[in-house]
């Protein structure tokens, strides 16, 4: 057994050399996602490029298949025009689209009407109208809801570890799962709805689970080398994150007639999970690596 200890912690010597090259990655992707989502912040006055629940604005579901001639035909005249389509869940038949804009109810409509070349009625489609100072409030309350959610995370993290830089490296980690999904959102063009914001909720407790499993192996348990403690909490922590992706990539790619917002949700959260194998095990795990040499866990 003494034997195959000394084996593996040989075998993981290479790590001694290499955690602070590999800690440049992360912070150059960090980097480069928060310069993004600066230049962002500049052009479009906002983290995000938000859909009409958060921005204000029109939705007509039509029913039936419109084809795809409908979008091109009003993109003239509504140039931040979207539309949705929904399927039957079982048969993935298109049975509806929901088309979006910041423009008033009738003068949309007019709009359709004029390209689909029949009167929309109660019958055939239905409306809905939000103010934008109404869905202002709602996503202003909802990023508060994020940012309190965040700073509560951290005060366990510090309770829960009592050193600085440990804390520092795990909260800096869940940070940047965040970050850098929304950076890649932004950049796709991709409009956040409520359940975006919720999916980014979800990915704190996501991100914190593998991040507090290195760590407490890493400081607390004393079998086995450092190198020995952190590869066990990889394997460990790997193990979860993919189990995870596998439950929502499945259910993006393949299941047809989800509506939009849980699609969303599956994405930001895959998004997140491939963030945080970055974070977790290059960023934190090189941070607790430099710290345990320093203090001379070993």
């Amino acid at each position: 057994m003494e034997t195959q200890t000394r084996s593996l912690d040989e075998k993981l010597r290479w790590y001694d050399h290499s955690y602070k090259i590999m800690l440049i990655i992360p912070v150059v992707i960090m980097l480069i996602s928060l310069v993004y989502i600066g230049y962002f912040y500049s052009k479009n006055g906002d983290i995000m490029q938000k859909d009409i629940s958060l921005s204000g604005g029109t939705a007509i579901t039509i029913q039936g298949d419109i084809g795809e001639s409908l979008e091109t035909g009003l993109k003239e005249k509504f140039p931040d025009v979207s539309i949705r389509k929904l399927a039957d869940i079982r048969t993935g038949k298109h049975i509806a689209s929901i088309v979006e804009s910041s423009s008033q109810p009738q003068e949309l409509k007019e709009g359709i009407e004029s390209v689909l070349g029949y009167n929309l009625t109660d019958e055939n489609s239905s409306t809905e109208f939000t103010g934008s100072a109404l869905s202002e409030n709602f996503y202003r309350q909802l990023l508060i809801t994020l940012i309190i959610s965040f700073i509560l995370m951290s005060i366990v993290i510090f309770i829960l570890f009592k050193t600085f830089i440990p804390s520092i490296a795990v909260i800096f980690a869940a940070f940047s799962d965040i970050v850098m999904p929304l950076a890649l959102l932004n950049f796709l063009g991709m409009s956040i709805s409520p359940a975006g914001i919720a999916a980014f909720l979800m990915l704190i407790g996501y991100s914190v689970d593998t991040d507090i499993l290195l760590t407490t192996r890493a400081l607390k348990k004393r079998e086995g080398t450092l190198n020995e403690r952190i590869f066990g909490a990889f394997k460990t922590g790997i193990l979860m994150t993919f189990t995870a992706l596998i439950a929502v990539l499945p259910a993006f790619f393949i299941v047809t007639g989800l509506p939009d917002s849980f699609r969303q949700i599956f994405l930001i959260l895959a998004l997140g999970l491939f963030a945080d194998i970055i974070n977790t095990w290059l960023t934190n795990a090189s941070i607790i690596k430099w710290y345990c040499d320093k203090k001379g866990i070993k």
